[in-house]
């Protein structure tokens, strides 16, 4: 009786590990110092989340972060990360309620600039303003080793002063 009371205990704290461990890629987390305010940090999922493999990106800003609408988004990373990324395979999801599914908008351009650590999408029509969107990254290289990485949003609104505009930042963490 014993060794069965033992073996279920056991076997349950690993199952829990796991479902846990595979469910942490989709929440931005919980950061202990540094990092941006919680208003400011944005929802991410990852596919893989492993280091020096091939993942996708579903970096999402809510609808209530885009009050204006956006002719183009901007997304900065940190000098130390050392992942790819390919430029022909970056969607834009737009929209996507509780009942509906989002819909994936033309691209216009999108610029990948890596000596300066940034990729610029252009839509081929400027996004309504209050709709949620999903950048997703397609054919992601991650970086060979892990860390803890800050990707910023920036957009820019039709017809604005050419400024970009800080809407918030992705924690992305990659093992």
């Amino acid at each position: 009786m014993k060794r069965i009371l033992s073996t279920l205990l056991v076997s349950s704290y690993l199952l829990t590990g796991f479902s846990m461990a595979t469910f942490a890629q989709g929440m931005p987390g919980f950061t202990l110092f540094g990092g941006p305010e919680r208003r400011n940090q944005l929802n991410f999922r990852l596919d893989s989340g492993k280091s020096g493999v091939w993942d996708r990106y579903r970096l999402r800003i809510p609808a209530n972060k885009l009050n204006l609408a956006i002719s183009q988004l901007s997304i900065s990373y940190p000098d130390y990360y050392k992942g790819t990324f390919d430029p022909d395979e970056i969607e834009i999801r737009v929209g996507g309620g509780s009942s509906e599914k989002p819909e994936s908008i033309p691209i216009d351009q999108v610029v990948w600039d890596k000596e300066n650590h940034f990729i610029e999408i252009y839509p081929a029509e400027p996004i309504p303003a209050g709709n949620k969107i999903e950048v997703v990254l397609h054919n992601v290289k991650n970086p060979r080793f892990g860390g803890m990485y800050h990707f910023n949003a920036n957009i820019r609104t039709p017809g604005d002063v050419p400024l970009l505009r800080y809407v918030g930042t992705w924690l992305l963490s990659i093992e």
